[in-house]
């Protein structure tokens, strides 16, 4: 859209941002700490000269990736929305950027709107680290057998209770319908791709960390479903580290698509 706003308009905007976690203590603004929000929220008020508050699409913890985050606020701007996009992007430091900014269908919102998420987590399988990829990557140098990996995620997929995996964002409902849960390698890396309605603190992270004790002998394939069927968070011995963990996508229904 070129078109340039109505100034005296009030509308809401939506967005896709992209940023590296490493150096933000998660996405939801918090006191005396740099986030993604307290970011966007800054730039927003350089920009625009109103103080704006942002509304995302889910939290990401410290230290987790986002390649297709949503975010929605509302503001005023009288320049077309190319011009809001570019002068954000220039406010912006390196480890953020708004990838798509629209305005946003008549009653959406980037949390309660969201069909599915879809979080990828890497892995690099090899002796020796890597020091490109250490912020974006699991160095793991033991031998794994994927095959067995591949196994146990399969009980994963369907709407349980993943109170072994995780604790609820808000309130105590840890019910979640996960719709695909694939292991895939490509030479030295293993992506583990998992996509749910929604996902539950530390969820992710805890999954992979148990499957990661599957492909190494350390737990049998059949005992993921038995914790999984427990609802007992001490059965997980492994959290996988946060800066493996990227958040791909987040899906709308066709009309309110990003």
């Amino acid at each position: 859209m070129g078109a340039e706003l109505k100034a005296a308009e009030l509308r809401r905007f939506r967005a896709k941002v992209e940023y590296d976690g490493t150096d933000f203590f998660g996405f939801q603004i918090q006191a005396g700490q740099r986030t993604v929000q307290g970011e966007i929220e800054r730039a927003l008020e350089a920009v625009t000269g109103a103080r704006t508050r942002v509304i995302g699409a889910g939290r990401t913890d410290r230290g987790v990736h986002a390649r297709g985050q949503v975010f929605s606020f509302e503001g005023k701007w009288r320049h077309s929305l190319a011009d809001l996009q570019r002068a954000l992007n220039a406010t912006l430091r390196a480890d953020v950027a708004i990838l798509e900014l629209e305005l946003a269908p008549e009653g959406f919102h980037p949390r309660f709107s969201a069909l599915r998420r879809a979080y990828r987590y890497t892995i690099l399988r090899r002796f020796w680290r890597s020091p490109l990829e250490r912020r974006t990557a699991w160095h793991v140098a033991q031998e794994l057998d994927v095959s067995r990996m591949v196994e146990a995620s399969r009980c994963l997929v369907g709407t349980y209770d993943f109170s072994t995996f995780g604790r609820p964002p808000q309130g105590e409902n840890a019910v979640r319908s996960v719709f695909g849960a694939e292991w895939k390698a490509k030479g030295s890396r293993l992506f583990f791709d998992i996509e749910a309605n929604a996902f539950l603190y530390r969820m992710v992270r805890s999954i992979v960390g148990t499957l990661v004790l599957v492909g190494s002998g350390q737990v049998l394939p059949g005992e993921v479903e038995s914790f999984l069927r427990a609802r007992d968070r001490s059965l997980v011995r492994q959290v996988a580290p946060a800066y493996g963990l990227c958040l791909m996508r987040v899906d709308y229904a066709a009309r309110e698509g990003v």
